[in-house]
């Protein structure tokens, strides 16, 4: 079908026919010493990227079919195609006079295509300040579409926009997928799947910006910019914005949208660091750091549940030995990202049937468990950066039950992304306090 090449990069073979009104374009670009994929926009050298008789192909973005000069795309530009149904916006849920402020200048923002960033602090409810803006392009005829670097978020997502906008084609594309691809006026993908449009989207949402493979990818930035079309807008939405996008704010290459209170309109639990020099010597004896023990024991006697995160894997079964010498009584599990029980493990602690989960850093997001504390042994590791310790820090607080929270981090020594980690918290806390004034003379 013609509208399965709208907005879209289809690769097919050399020799295809071309039907009717569709484009062919390049996929590789032959240079001297090295060839250029269009796809991903990756430069490889020749002698690597080489096939039998003078062809090349493109390793980077191999898992999404070979790109090679014996291919190349079927193209139609997006022709905006869509029947607008109304109610655009089924949603009827409220926003905090703070995120209705936000989801304005957003609005505002999409509705003139431009570049623009929603920094909220965790919790603060980013999806829901979006629906205004999304409404208001769909209503104008726009194709957007909503990625996000994972997978499990697109799937949290999804659902969560069908009851939103009850009345639009929507589609949900990710790598594990089995259902064919269909023509959609809002799109739901993995930020990977955007390699696979060109110049299609009016506007472009990208969740959990900061999150792991996007943030250190060259590749899926650039799929980004390419899927977007020439003159379209693009609203990047995070809790911690990296280097890239904190540059672009300084240079005013980018608007900026802050939400430094949660919808409960509470400040950010601030994190405690401790040190504990030679916690992985003892948790192998069968001991946790004393004042670790103490604090963990002080959380369950107040009737607190809590998360602990460690570094790594291996760390998972030396450190539940130790805690089941403190805590025997005490139900507790472990979960990593490849547990076969993960799923059944994170349901059992919003069941309430653990008091406390040890974990690695697959955690860090997109779970919410009410009225928790959290902590972090070995904060200092090389495997936390300082957007992911925010983030597990953003699991505390998160309920207007219990909006506070403890905090505790324990290191071997004191570190510069825990440093940058807690000064993050504080500046969104400080502009959060602002806006408490403001809203208490309102």
């Amino acid at each position: 079908m013609l509208e399965d090449y709208y907005g879209r990069r289809v690769l097919v073979g050399r020799d295809e026919i071309v039907p009717a009104h569709v484009q062919t374009l390049p996929t590789i670009t032959v240079q001297t010493r090295e060839i250029i994929c269009h796809r991903c926009g990756q430069r490889t050298p020749k002698l690597v990227a080489a096939l039998p008789n003078n062809e090349y192909y493109c390793p980077h973005c191999i898992n999404l079919g070979r790109v090679s000069t014996l291919c190349k795309f079927y193209h139609v530009p997006e022709p905006n195609q869509f029947t607008i149904s109304q109610p655009v916006l089924t949603w009827r849920g409220r926003l905090s006079p703070l995120q209705v402020t936000a989801a304005q200048r957003v609005t505002a923002g999409m509705v003139a295509h431009q570049r623009q960033l929603l920094w909220a602090v965790t919790g603060a409810g980013k999806t829901e300040m979006i629906f205004q803006g999304v409404a208001a392009c769909l209503a104008r005829g726009e194709r957007l579409a909503i990625a996000s670097p994972r997978v499990d978020v697109c799937l949290e997502l999804y659902p969560r926009l069908q009851a939103a906008f009850t009345n639009t084609e929507m589609a949900l594309l990710h790598g594990r997928q089995s259902q064919p691809y269909r023509y959609a006026q809002l799109t739901v993908c993995t930020t990977h799947q955007l390699l696979r449009f060109y110049h299609a989207f009016d506007n472009l949402i990208i969740d959990e910006v900061d999150a792991f493979p996007y943030a250190a990818n060259p590749v899926l930035f650039y799929a980004s910019q390419q899927a977007s079309k020439t003159q379209g807008g693009q609203l990047f939405l995070t809790a911690t914005p990296g280097e890239y996008l904190l540059n672009e704010a300084r240079h005013r290459r980018l608007q900026v949208t802050y939400l430094p209170l949660r919808y409960h309109g509470h400040l950010l639990p601030e994190i405690r660091c401790h040190l504990a020099r030679h916690w992985r010597r003892q948790v192998q004896r069968g001991r946790l750091p004393t004042e670790m023990w103490r604090r963990l024991q002080t959380s369950l006697h107040q009737g607190h549940r809590f998360l602990l995160f460690v570094p790594h894997v291996a760390d998972l079964t030396t450190v539940a030995r130790a805690c089941t010498r403190y805590f025997p009584a005490t139900s507790f599990t472990t979960v990593h990202a490849q547990d076969p029980e993960r799923l059944e493990k994170v349901q059992g602690m919003r069941d309430q049937r653990y008091s406390f989960l040890i974990t690695t850093s697959i955690l860090e997001r997109g779970v919410t468990f009410p009225e928790i504390d959290v902590f972090v042994l070995g904060a200092d590791d090389d495997i936390f950066s300082s957007a992911a310790l925010v983030q597990i820090a953003g699991r505390a607080g998160r309920s207007a039950s219990r909006p506070g929270g403890h905090v505790d981090f324990w290191l071997t020594a004191r570190c510069r992304r825990v440093s940058r980690a807690m000064r993050q918290i504080r500046y969104m806390n400080q502009k959060g306090r602002c806006c408490q004034r403001e809203l208490s003379v309102m």
